[in-house]
C-alpha cells in the first residue's frame, strides 16, 4: 500500500478521537484535503487560503533568512580580524558569500529556526488537542519571524521559554489565530527584551562568540549603528553597507534591500498592505525631519544624550535598525493591524512616528519599532471604530440633505 494510502487509513483510525486535530494537521500539510464545499449557501470561490497565504509570506522571508546566515559568519570573522588588527577589502563574492560564513549561519541561525518551529508548533498541537479544534496555520509565519528578530547568540532555552509565552499569552488566550490582538512574534520579542535585557541589547550581543574568540571586548566591532549613534559615536559603515545589510544586528533585519524585495512580493500578491508599509516610512521620515530641525535650530546641544540619534539624517532612519522589517512583515499583519483603508494610513503613520520617537528617547535600547507596533496593535480597533463612525456620520448627513 502507498504512503498516501497508509495516511488515509490512519486518518480514519483517529477520526473522532482527541488526537484527530493533530493528525489532520500533518495530513493536510502533506496533502490537500479531499473535502468539498456543500450546497446550502453562498460561498466565495478563490484559490488562496490561509495555508497558501502563510507560505507566500515565508517565501518573502527566505531571502532575509539566507542573507542573515551569511551575515552571521561575516560579522564573526570581521570581528576577529578587527581584534587582530587585520583589515581586508570587502567583496561580496570574496568575503561575504563564502562557505565559512554560511557554516557559521548554519550552526547558529538554523537551530533558532528549528527551536522556534518545534516549540511553537508543539504548543499549537497541545492546544488543538485540549480544545478539540483543528491546528491553525498561523504559526507558520510566526515561527519564521521569531529567529529573524533576535540576536544570533540568543540561547535556545531562552528562545523556547519566550515562544511558549508568546504563543500562549499572545494568541491562544484570545482564541487562537484570527482572534489575537497582539502580534505573537513581537510578543515573543517583547518578552525576551524585558525578561532578559542583557541578551537583547548592548554592544556585544550581535556578533557570534566574538568576545570569547578574541579574548577582548574592546576590539569587537559589534555595536549596532543605532547603539553607536545613541552614544554620539561615528560609524564605519557606508550607506551601501547599511542599505544592503553588511552590518551587525538581528539575524534578518539588517538588509533593507532584501526586505523591500519581500515587500514587493507581499504587495504584488495582495497579502501585505502597501498603505501600511508606505505610511510607516512616511511617519518615520516625518519624525526624523522634526528631530533634524530641532538640531538645526540648536534647541538641543551636542552634549545631550539624545543628540546623536536626533542628528541622524531622516532618511537614514529608514535603513537602520528594524524599521523596514517591522513595516513590511510586522505592521502588515492582517489580524492585529487596522482593517479600514483610512485606518491603515493612520495606523502605519503612527507606528513610524512613534518608532523614531522611542528610538531617540530610549538610549538604553535605541530601537522602538517593536514597541510602537505592539502599542498600535492595541489601538488598531479604536482607529477603525472612529473611521467607520466618521463614515457613518457623513452618510447620515448626505441622507438628510437628500431627504430634506
Amino acid at each position: 500500500m502507498s504512503f498516501k494510502g497508509n495516511l488515509h487509513n490512519l486518518k480514519e483510525k483517529y477520526r473522532g478521537t482527541k488526537m484527530a486535530p493533530a493528525f489532520n494537521a500533518i495530513h493536510t500539510f502533506l496533502y490537500l484535503p479531499n473535502e468539498v464545499t456543500h450546497a446550502g449557501g453562498t460561498h466565495i470561490k478563490a484559490a488562496d487560503d490561509l495555508k497558501r497565504t502563510m507560505n507566500i509570506v515565508i517565501v518573502a522571508l527566505l531571502p532575509c533568512l539566507l542573507f542573515g546566515m551569511f551575515n552571521a559568519g561575516y560579522q564573526y570573522y570581521a570581528a576577529i580580524d578587527a581584534a587582530n588588527g587585520i583589515t581586508s577589502e570587502f567583496t561580496i563574492l570574496g568575503s561575504f558569500l563564502t562557505l565559512d560564513n554560511l557554516w557559521i549561519g548554519i550552526i547558529k541561525v538554523l537551530p533558532l529556526v528549528i527551536v522556534s518551529y518545534g516549540v511553537g508548533l508543539l504548543v499549537e498541537f497541545i492546544f488543538a488537542v485540549i480544545k478539540g479544534h483543528e491546528v491553525e496555520e498561523g504559526y507558520l509565519v510566526t515561527g519564521m519571524l521569531v529567529p529573524l528578530i533576535v540576536p544570533v547568540d540568543t540561547p535556545l532555552w531562552m528562545l523556547s521559554v519566550a515562544v511558549v509565552f508568546g504563543v500562549v499569552i499572545g494568541k491562544e488566550v484570545f482564541g487562537g489565530t484570527g482572534m489575537n490582538i497582539l502580534n505573537p512574534a513581537l510578543t515573543i520579542r517583547a518578552f525576551l527584551f524585558f525578561a532578559y535585557p542583557t541578551w537583547m541589547s548592548g554592544d556585544k550581543v550581535w556578533v557570534y562568540d566574538a568576545v570569547e574568540r578574541t579574548g577582548t571586548a574592546d576590539a569587537i566591532s559589534g555595536e549596532t549603528i543605532l547603539g553607536s549613534y545613541a552614544q554620539n559615536q561615528e560609524v564605519a559603515y557606508s550607506t551601501f553597507d547599511k542599505f544592503m545589510g553588511f552590518i551587525p544586528g538581528s539575524v534578518g533585519e539588517t538588509s533593507t534591500f532584501l526586505i523591500l524585495i519581500g515587500a514587493s512580493i507581499l504587495i504584488f500578491t495582495k497579502i501585505g498592505s502597501w498603505r501600511i508599509i508606505l505610511s510607516v516610512f512616511v511617519g518615520a521620515a516625518a519624525m526624523g525631519l522634526i528631530f533634524n530641525q530641532i538640531v538645526a535650530f540648536d534647541i538641543i546641544t551636542e552634549t545631550s544624550k539624545f543628540y546623536g540619534l536626533m542628528n541622524t539624517v531622516w532618511w537614514e532612519h529608514l535603513t537602520i535598525g528594524g524599521l523596514a522589517f517591522g513595516a513590511v512583515f510586522m505592521a502588515t499583519d492582517p489580524v492585529t493591524g487596522s482593517q479600514t483603508n483610512k485606518g491603515k494610513w493612520i495606523y502605519g503613520f503612527l507606528i513610524g512616528f512613534l518608532s523614531i520617537m522611542i528610538r531617540v528617547f530610549n538610549p538604553a535600547y535605541p530601537e522602538g519599532v517593536f514597541l510602537a507596533i505592539l502599542l498600535m496593535n492595541v489601538f488598531a480597533p479604536t482607529i477603525d471604530h472612529y473611521v467607520v463612525k466618521g463614515n457613518v456620520t457623513k452618510r447620515m448627513k448626505r441622507l438628510k440633505v437628500k431627504t430634506a
